[in-house]
């Protein structure tokens, strides 16, 4: 049985290298993925993913850009340490859900796994942008590299997470 992986690509595309996910999107959709995985670009539209996690999958990959304090260009894949939504006091839920439309990686992952929708493997494709803050459509040159490279890394993590399982 193969298990079902979501692919959730998110950005600003008005404000520069936020568009990263979504750059990356656009070369996945023509790039063949196997069975069992959903591709998906929600823009800065957080709660998307999460609705789409209530239909079950057994792995989630996120693509955003992410400032790590690393070379602007540099990509990453990483498995994020989500806390127990009962470790937040009420302060903090209110401080991070007060917009729910923003697709924050940490906010997705904290309400999936509050709702019970976040799958047992979550991976996040990142890479190191330039400039987040420029009223800019266009990517800076070392992110607009690196999409072809992350497409790559997330194309091969979700043919190794779709693989079937041996039962």
């Amino acid at each position: 049985m193969t298990q079902r992986v979501l692919v959730a690509c998110v950005g600003n595309v008005l404000r520069h290298d936020d568009g990263f996910g979504v750059a990356v999107a656009r070369v996945l959709e023509s790039v063949p993925l196997p069975d069992g995985v959903d591709l998906i670009e929600t823009g800065i539209g957080g709660m998307t993913i999460v609705q789409r996690l209530m239909d079950g999958y057994d792995a989630l990959i996120v693509v955003d850009a992410i400032d790590r304090d690393e070379a602007p260009g540099t990509v990453w894949v990483l498995e994020p340490d989500v806390p127990a939504p009962d470790s937040l006091d009420r302060d903090e839920w209110r401080g991070l859900f007060q917009n729910l439309h923003l697709a924050e990686p940490y906010r997705i992952f904290l309400m999936a796994r509050s709702l019970g929708a976040l799958p047992p493997v979550v991976r996040l494709v990142g890479c190191q942008p330039h400039d987040v803050d420029a009223m800019d459509e266009d990517l800076s040159r070392p992110v607009a590299a690196a999409v072809p490279i992350a497409a790559e890394r997330v194309r091969r993590l979700a043919v190794d997470l779709a693989t079937p399982v041996a039962s």
